[in-house]
């Protein structure tokens, strides 16, 4: 049976509407079996920067630990629901080792460092920490290696992330190579990895497939090729762990509109 972790973890993001993750995180928890499902407790303070250039990474560094201990708890893959995109360091960090790919399905690929950050929040730089760069207080020792990275969707890039996709030649799948979902599991596949870790941002998805998301980007995916995709590269590796991320509703009556589609995508995982 899956593991559910709903991490309601704010502190990560960029959003004025950061707080409204809270709301999203519960109304998801909300429609997970219960039994299956643990809730952790978020530091209520925003935290404080650490003398670094990560906004609120006190906060951050303690829910790491919190997320990887629930991880590794768990008997059975552990889906882990923010909450902003930084959730996924410590689910990834507990499942780390050689054999990993890891698979970034968002609108943004979260590449930047501190120092090339335009907003200095930490999910902008989560996957570059999995990478094993970054904030030295706050990173995958050892990291995934970028060739073992696999960004879809990805379409709103800063210069210094297109940088390190180039340099790295780490592949990238476009919303559009997603309508055939043998394309994604044949990038896995080419990793050599033999286990899979699957992050999904919501802005992922084109912006009239879903509604609540802090910074959604056009031209995105849609969730039948999503869904179409992770249920194909599971056929053919198993699943290590996942995480699901960024749902911002502008209320919690407004949720309702968007849970169908956010249950599609878990039950891909799950």
């Amino acid at each position: 049976m899956t593991r559910f972790i709903v991490a309601p973890q704010w502190q990560g993001s960029s959003s004025s509407r950061a707080m409204q993750l809270i709301d999203g995180a519960e109304a998801i928890a909300g429609d997970l079996p219960r039994a299956s499902t643990t809730v952790l407790e978020v530091p209520t303070e925003a935290g404080d920067a650490q003398g670094t250039s990560v906004q609120r990474l006190s906060a951050l560094v303690r829910m790491r630990a919190r997320i990887e201990d629930a991880v590794r708890a768990a008997t059975e893959p552990a889906i882990v629901v923010g909450g902003d995109c930084g959730v996924a360091l410590g689910s990834v960090s507990a499942v780390a080792a050689d054999d990993l790919a890891v698979v970034w399905i968002d609108a943004h690929a979260d590449l930047n460092t501190p120092s090339s950050s335009p907003s200095g929040a930490f999910h902008g730089m989560v996957l570059r920490a999995i990478t094993g760069e970054g904030e030295a207080l706050h990173r995958l020792e050892p990291g995934i290696p970028p060739s073992r990275i696999v960004l879809a969707g990805a379409r709103a890039l800063d210069a210094e992330e297109r940088r390190f996709i180039d340099e790295h030649g780490v592949r990238v799948i476009s919303p559009a190579d997603l309508e055939d979902p043998d394309v994604l599991a044949d990038a896995v596949t080419a990793t050599g990895a033999s286990r899979v870790y699957v992050h999904v941002d919501l802005d992922v998805l084109d912006p009239a497939e879903i509604i609540g998301v802090a910074l959604p980007e056009p031209f995105g995916a849609r969730t039948a090729d999503v869904v179409a995709s992770i249920r194909r590269l599971r056929e053919r590796l198993p699943l290590a762990g996942a995480t699901l991320t960024e749902f911002s509703p502008s209320s919690p009556d407004a949720a309702v509109d968007d849970l169908g589609t956010i249950l599609r995508l878990i039950g891909a995982l799950a």
